[in-house]
């Protein structure tokens, strides 16, 4: 069985890691802090953006899944992580007999299209903010390291205990309505199963596209979905947010490259994912 390096450990990645693990995998964790929890895989503590923490860690890898949550969100830690730390990376398993494959996890934020456009992986991707200039650059320096290298973009990550848009909708905010603006997402369940279905097919020497969108069937507008949220839970009806004609309403993100290529949706729309949730109340902390 493959040899594989699971790069950051939160909540998805060590789900990642640990569905592997128990496929018979041979899994390795690297996460700059130690879990709370025993793991029955091991953890390499280090913090990639420093190569000397990188010493003593394997480079025989078939595969390494590279998903890391930057500590904020600012420029600064997002070119720690996609910059300094996957160039210390590459550079370490560059040393290895033979070079692994590569799946990194970036986002639907390097879109910046914003009249309700939608966007596929062949649309321009030109961020304005600094965070999605470096996952840009992230994404195209692993192409450049491996053309069997595959990058997977989230769109906006929610389930249990990403319950943002919930403790929103209880509060009764207001909320834009016309022009719509729309809103693209995926569960958190789909994104562990999308970085499995990407890695087998990987393994079984699959000739991947470089690019998968991740993003559910349904992107909806923020009107309907909080208005449904507002009916689901009981909580009071979103009032119309006054905005000018010409407002912002986002994209609309397709998945059709990934479904095309088999993957199926546990959660194919905000109605099947948020049903299974427990509503937060306005007040919970």
């Amino acid at each position: 069985m493959a040899n594989i390096l699971v790069i950051g450990c939160g909540d998805i990645g060590y789900q990642v890691a640990l569905r592997l693990h128990q496929q018979g995998y041979k899994v390795t964790g690297l996460k700059r802090c130690a879990l709370p929890i025993s793991t029955p895989f091991p953890i390499f503590i280090a913090d990639i953006r420093s190569a000397s923490s990188l010493a003593s860690l394997p480079s025989n890898f078939d595969a390494v899944i590279f998903i890391v949550a930057p500590d904020s969100r600012e420029g600064e830690a997002y070119q720690e992580l996609y910059d300094v730390g996957l160039s210390n990376l590459l550079a370490h398993v560059a040393s290895a007999e033979k070079s692994p494959i590569w799946l990194m996890v970036s986002s639907t934020s390097v879109y910046e299209q914003s009249r309700g456009e939608w966007v596929d992986e062949t649309s321009v991707t030109e961020p304005i903010s600094a965070t999605s200039r470096w996952l840009v650059a992230a994404e195209k320096r692993l192409w450049a390291a491996g053309d069997d290298n595959c990058v997977v973009r989230f769109s906006g990550i929610y389930g249990p205990g990403r319950d943002w848009l919930l403790r929103r909708a209880a509060t009764g905010e207001s909320v834009q309505q016309q022009p719509p603006s729309y809103t693209n997402r995926i569960h958190s369940g789909d994104c562990v199963a999308v970085l499995l279905f990407l890695l087998e097919k990987q393994l079984a020497g699959l000739a991947l596209e470089p690019c998968y969108l991740a993003t559910d069937d349904d992107p909806a507008s923020l009107w309907e979905v909080m208005n449904w949220l507002s009916e689901q839970f009981a909580y009071p009806h979103p009032s119309i947010l006054p905005v000018a004609p010409d407002a912002p309403q986002n994209k609309r993100c397709s998945n059709a490259r990934l479904k095309a290529l088999g993957y199926r949706f546990l959660y194919a729309s905000y109605r099947d994912g948020y049903e299974t949730m427990r509503p937060p109340s306005a007040g919970d902390g």
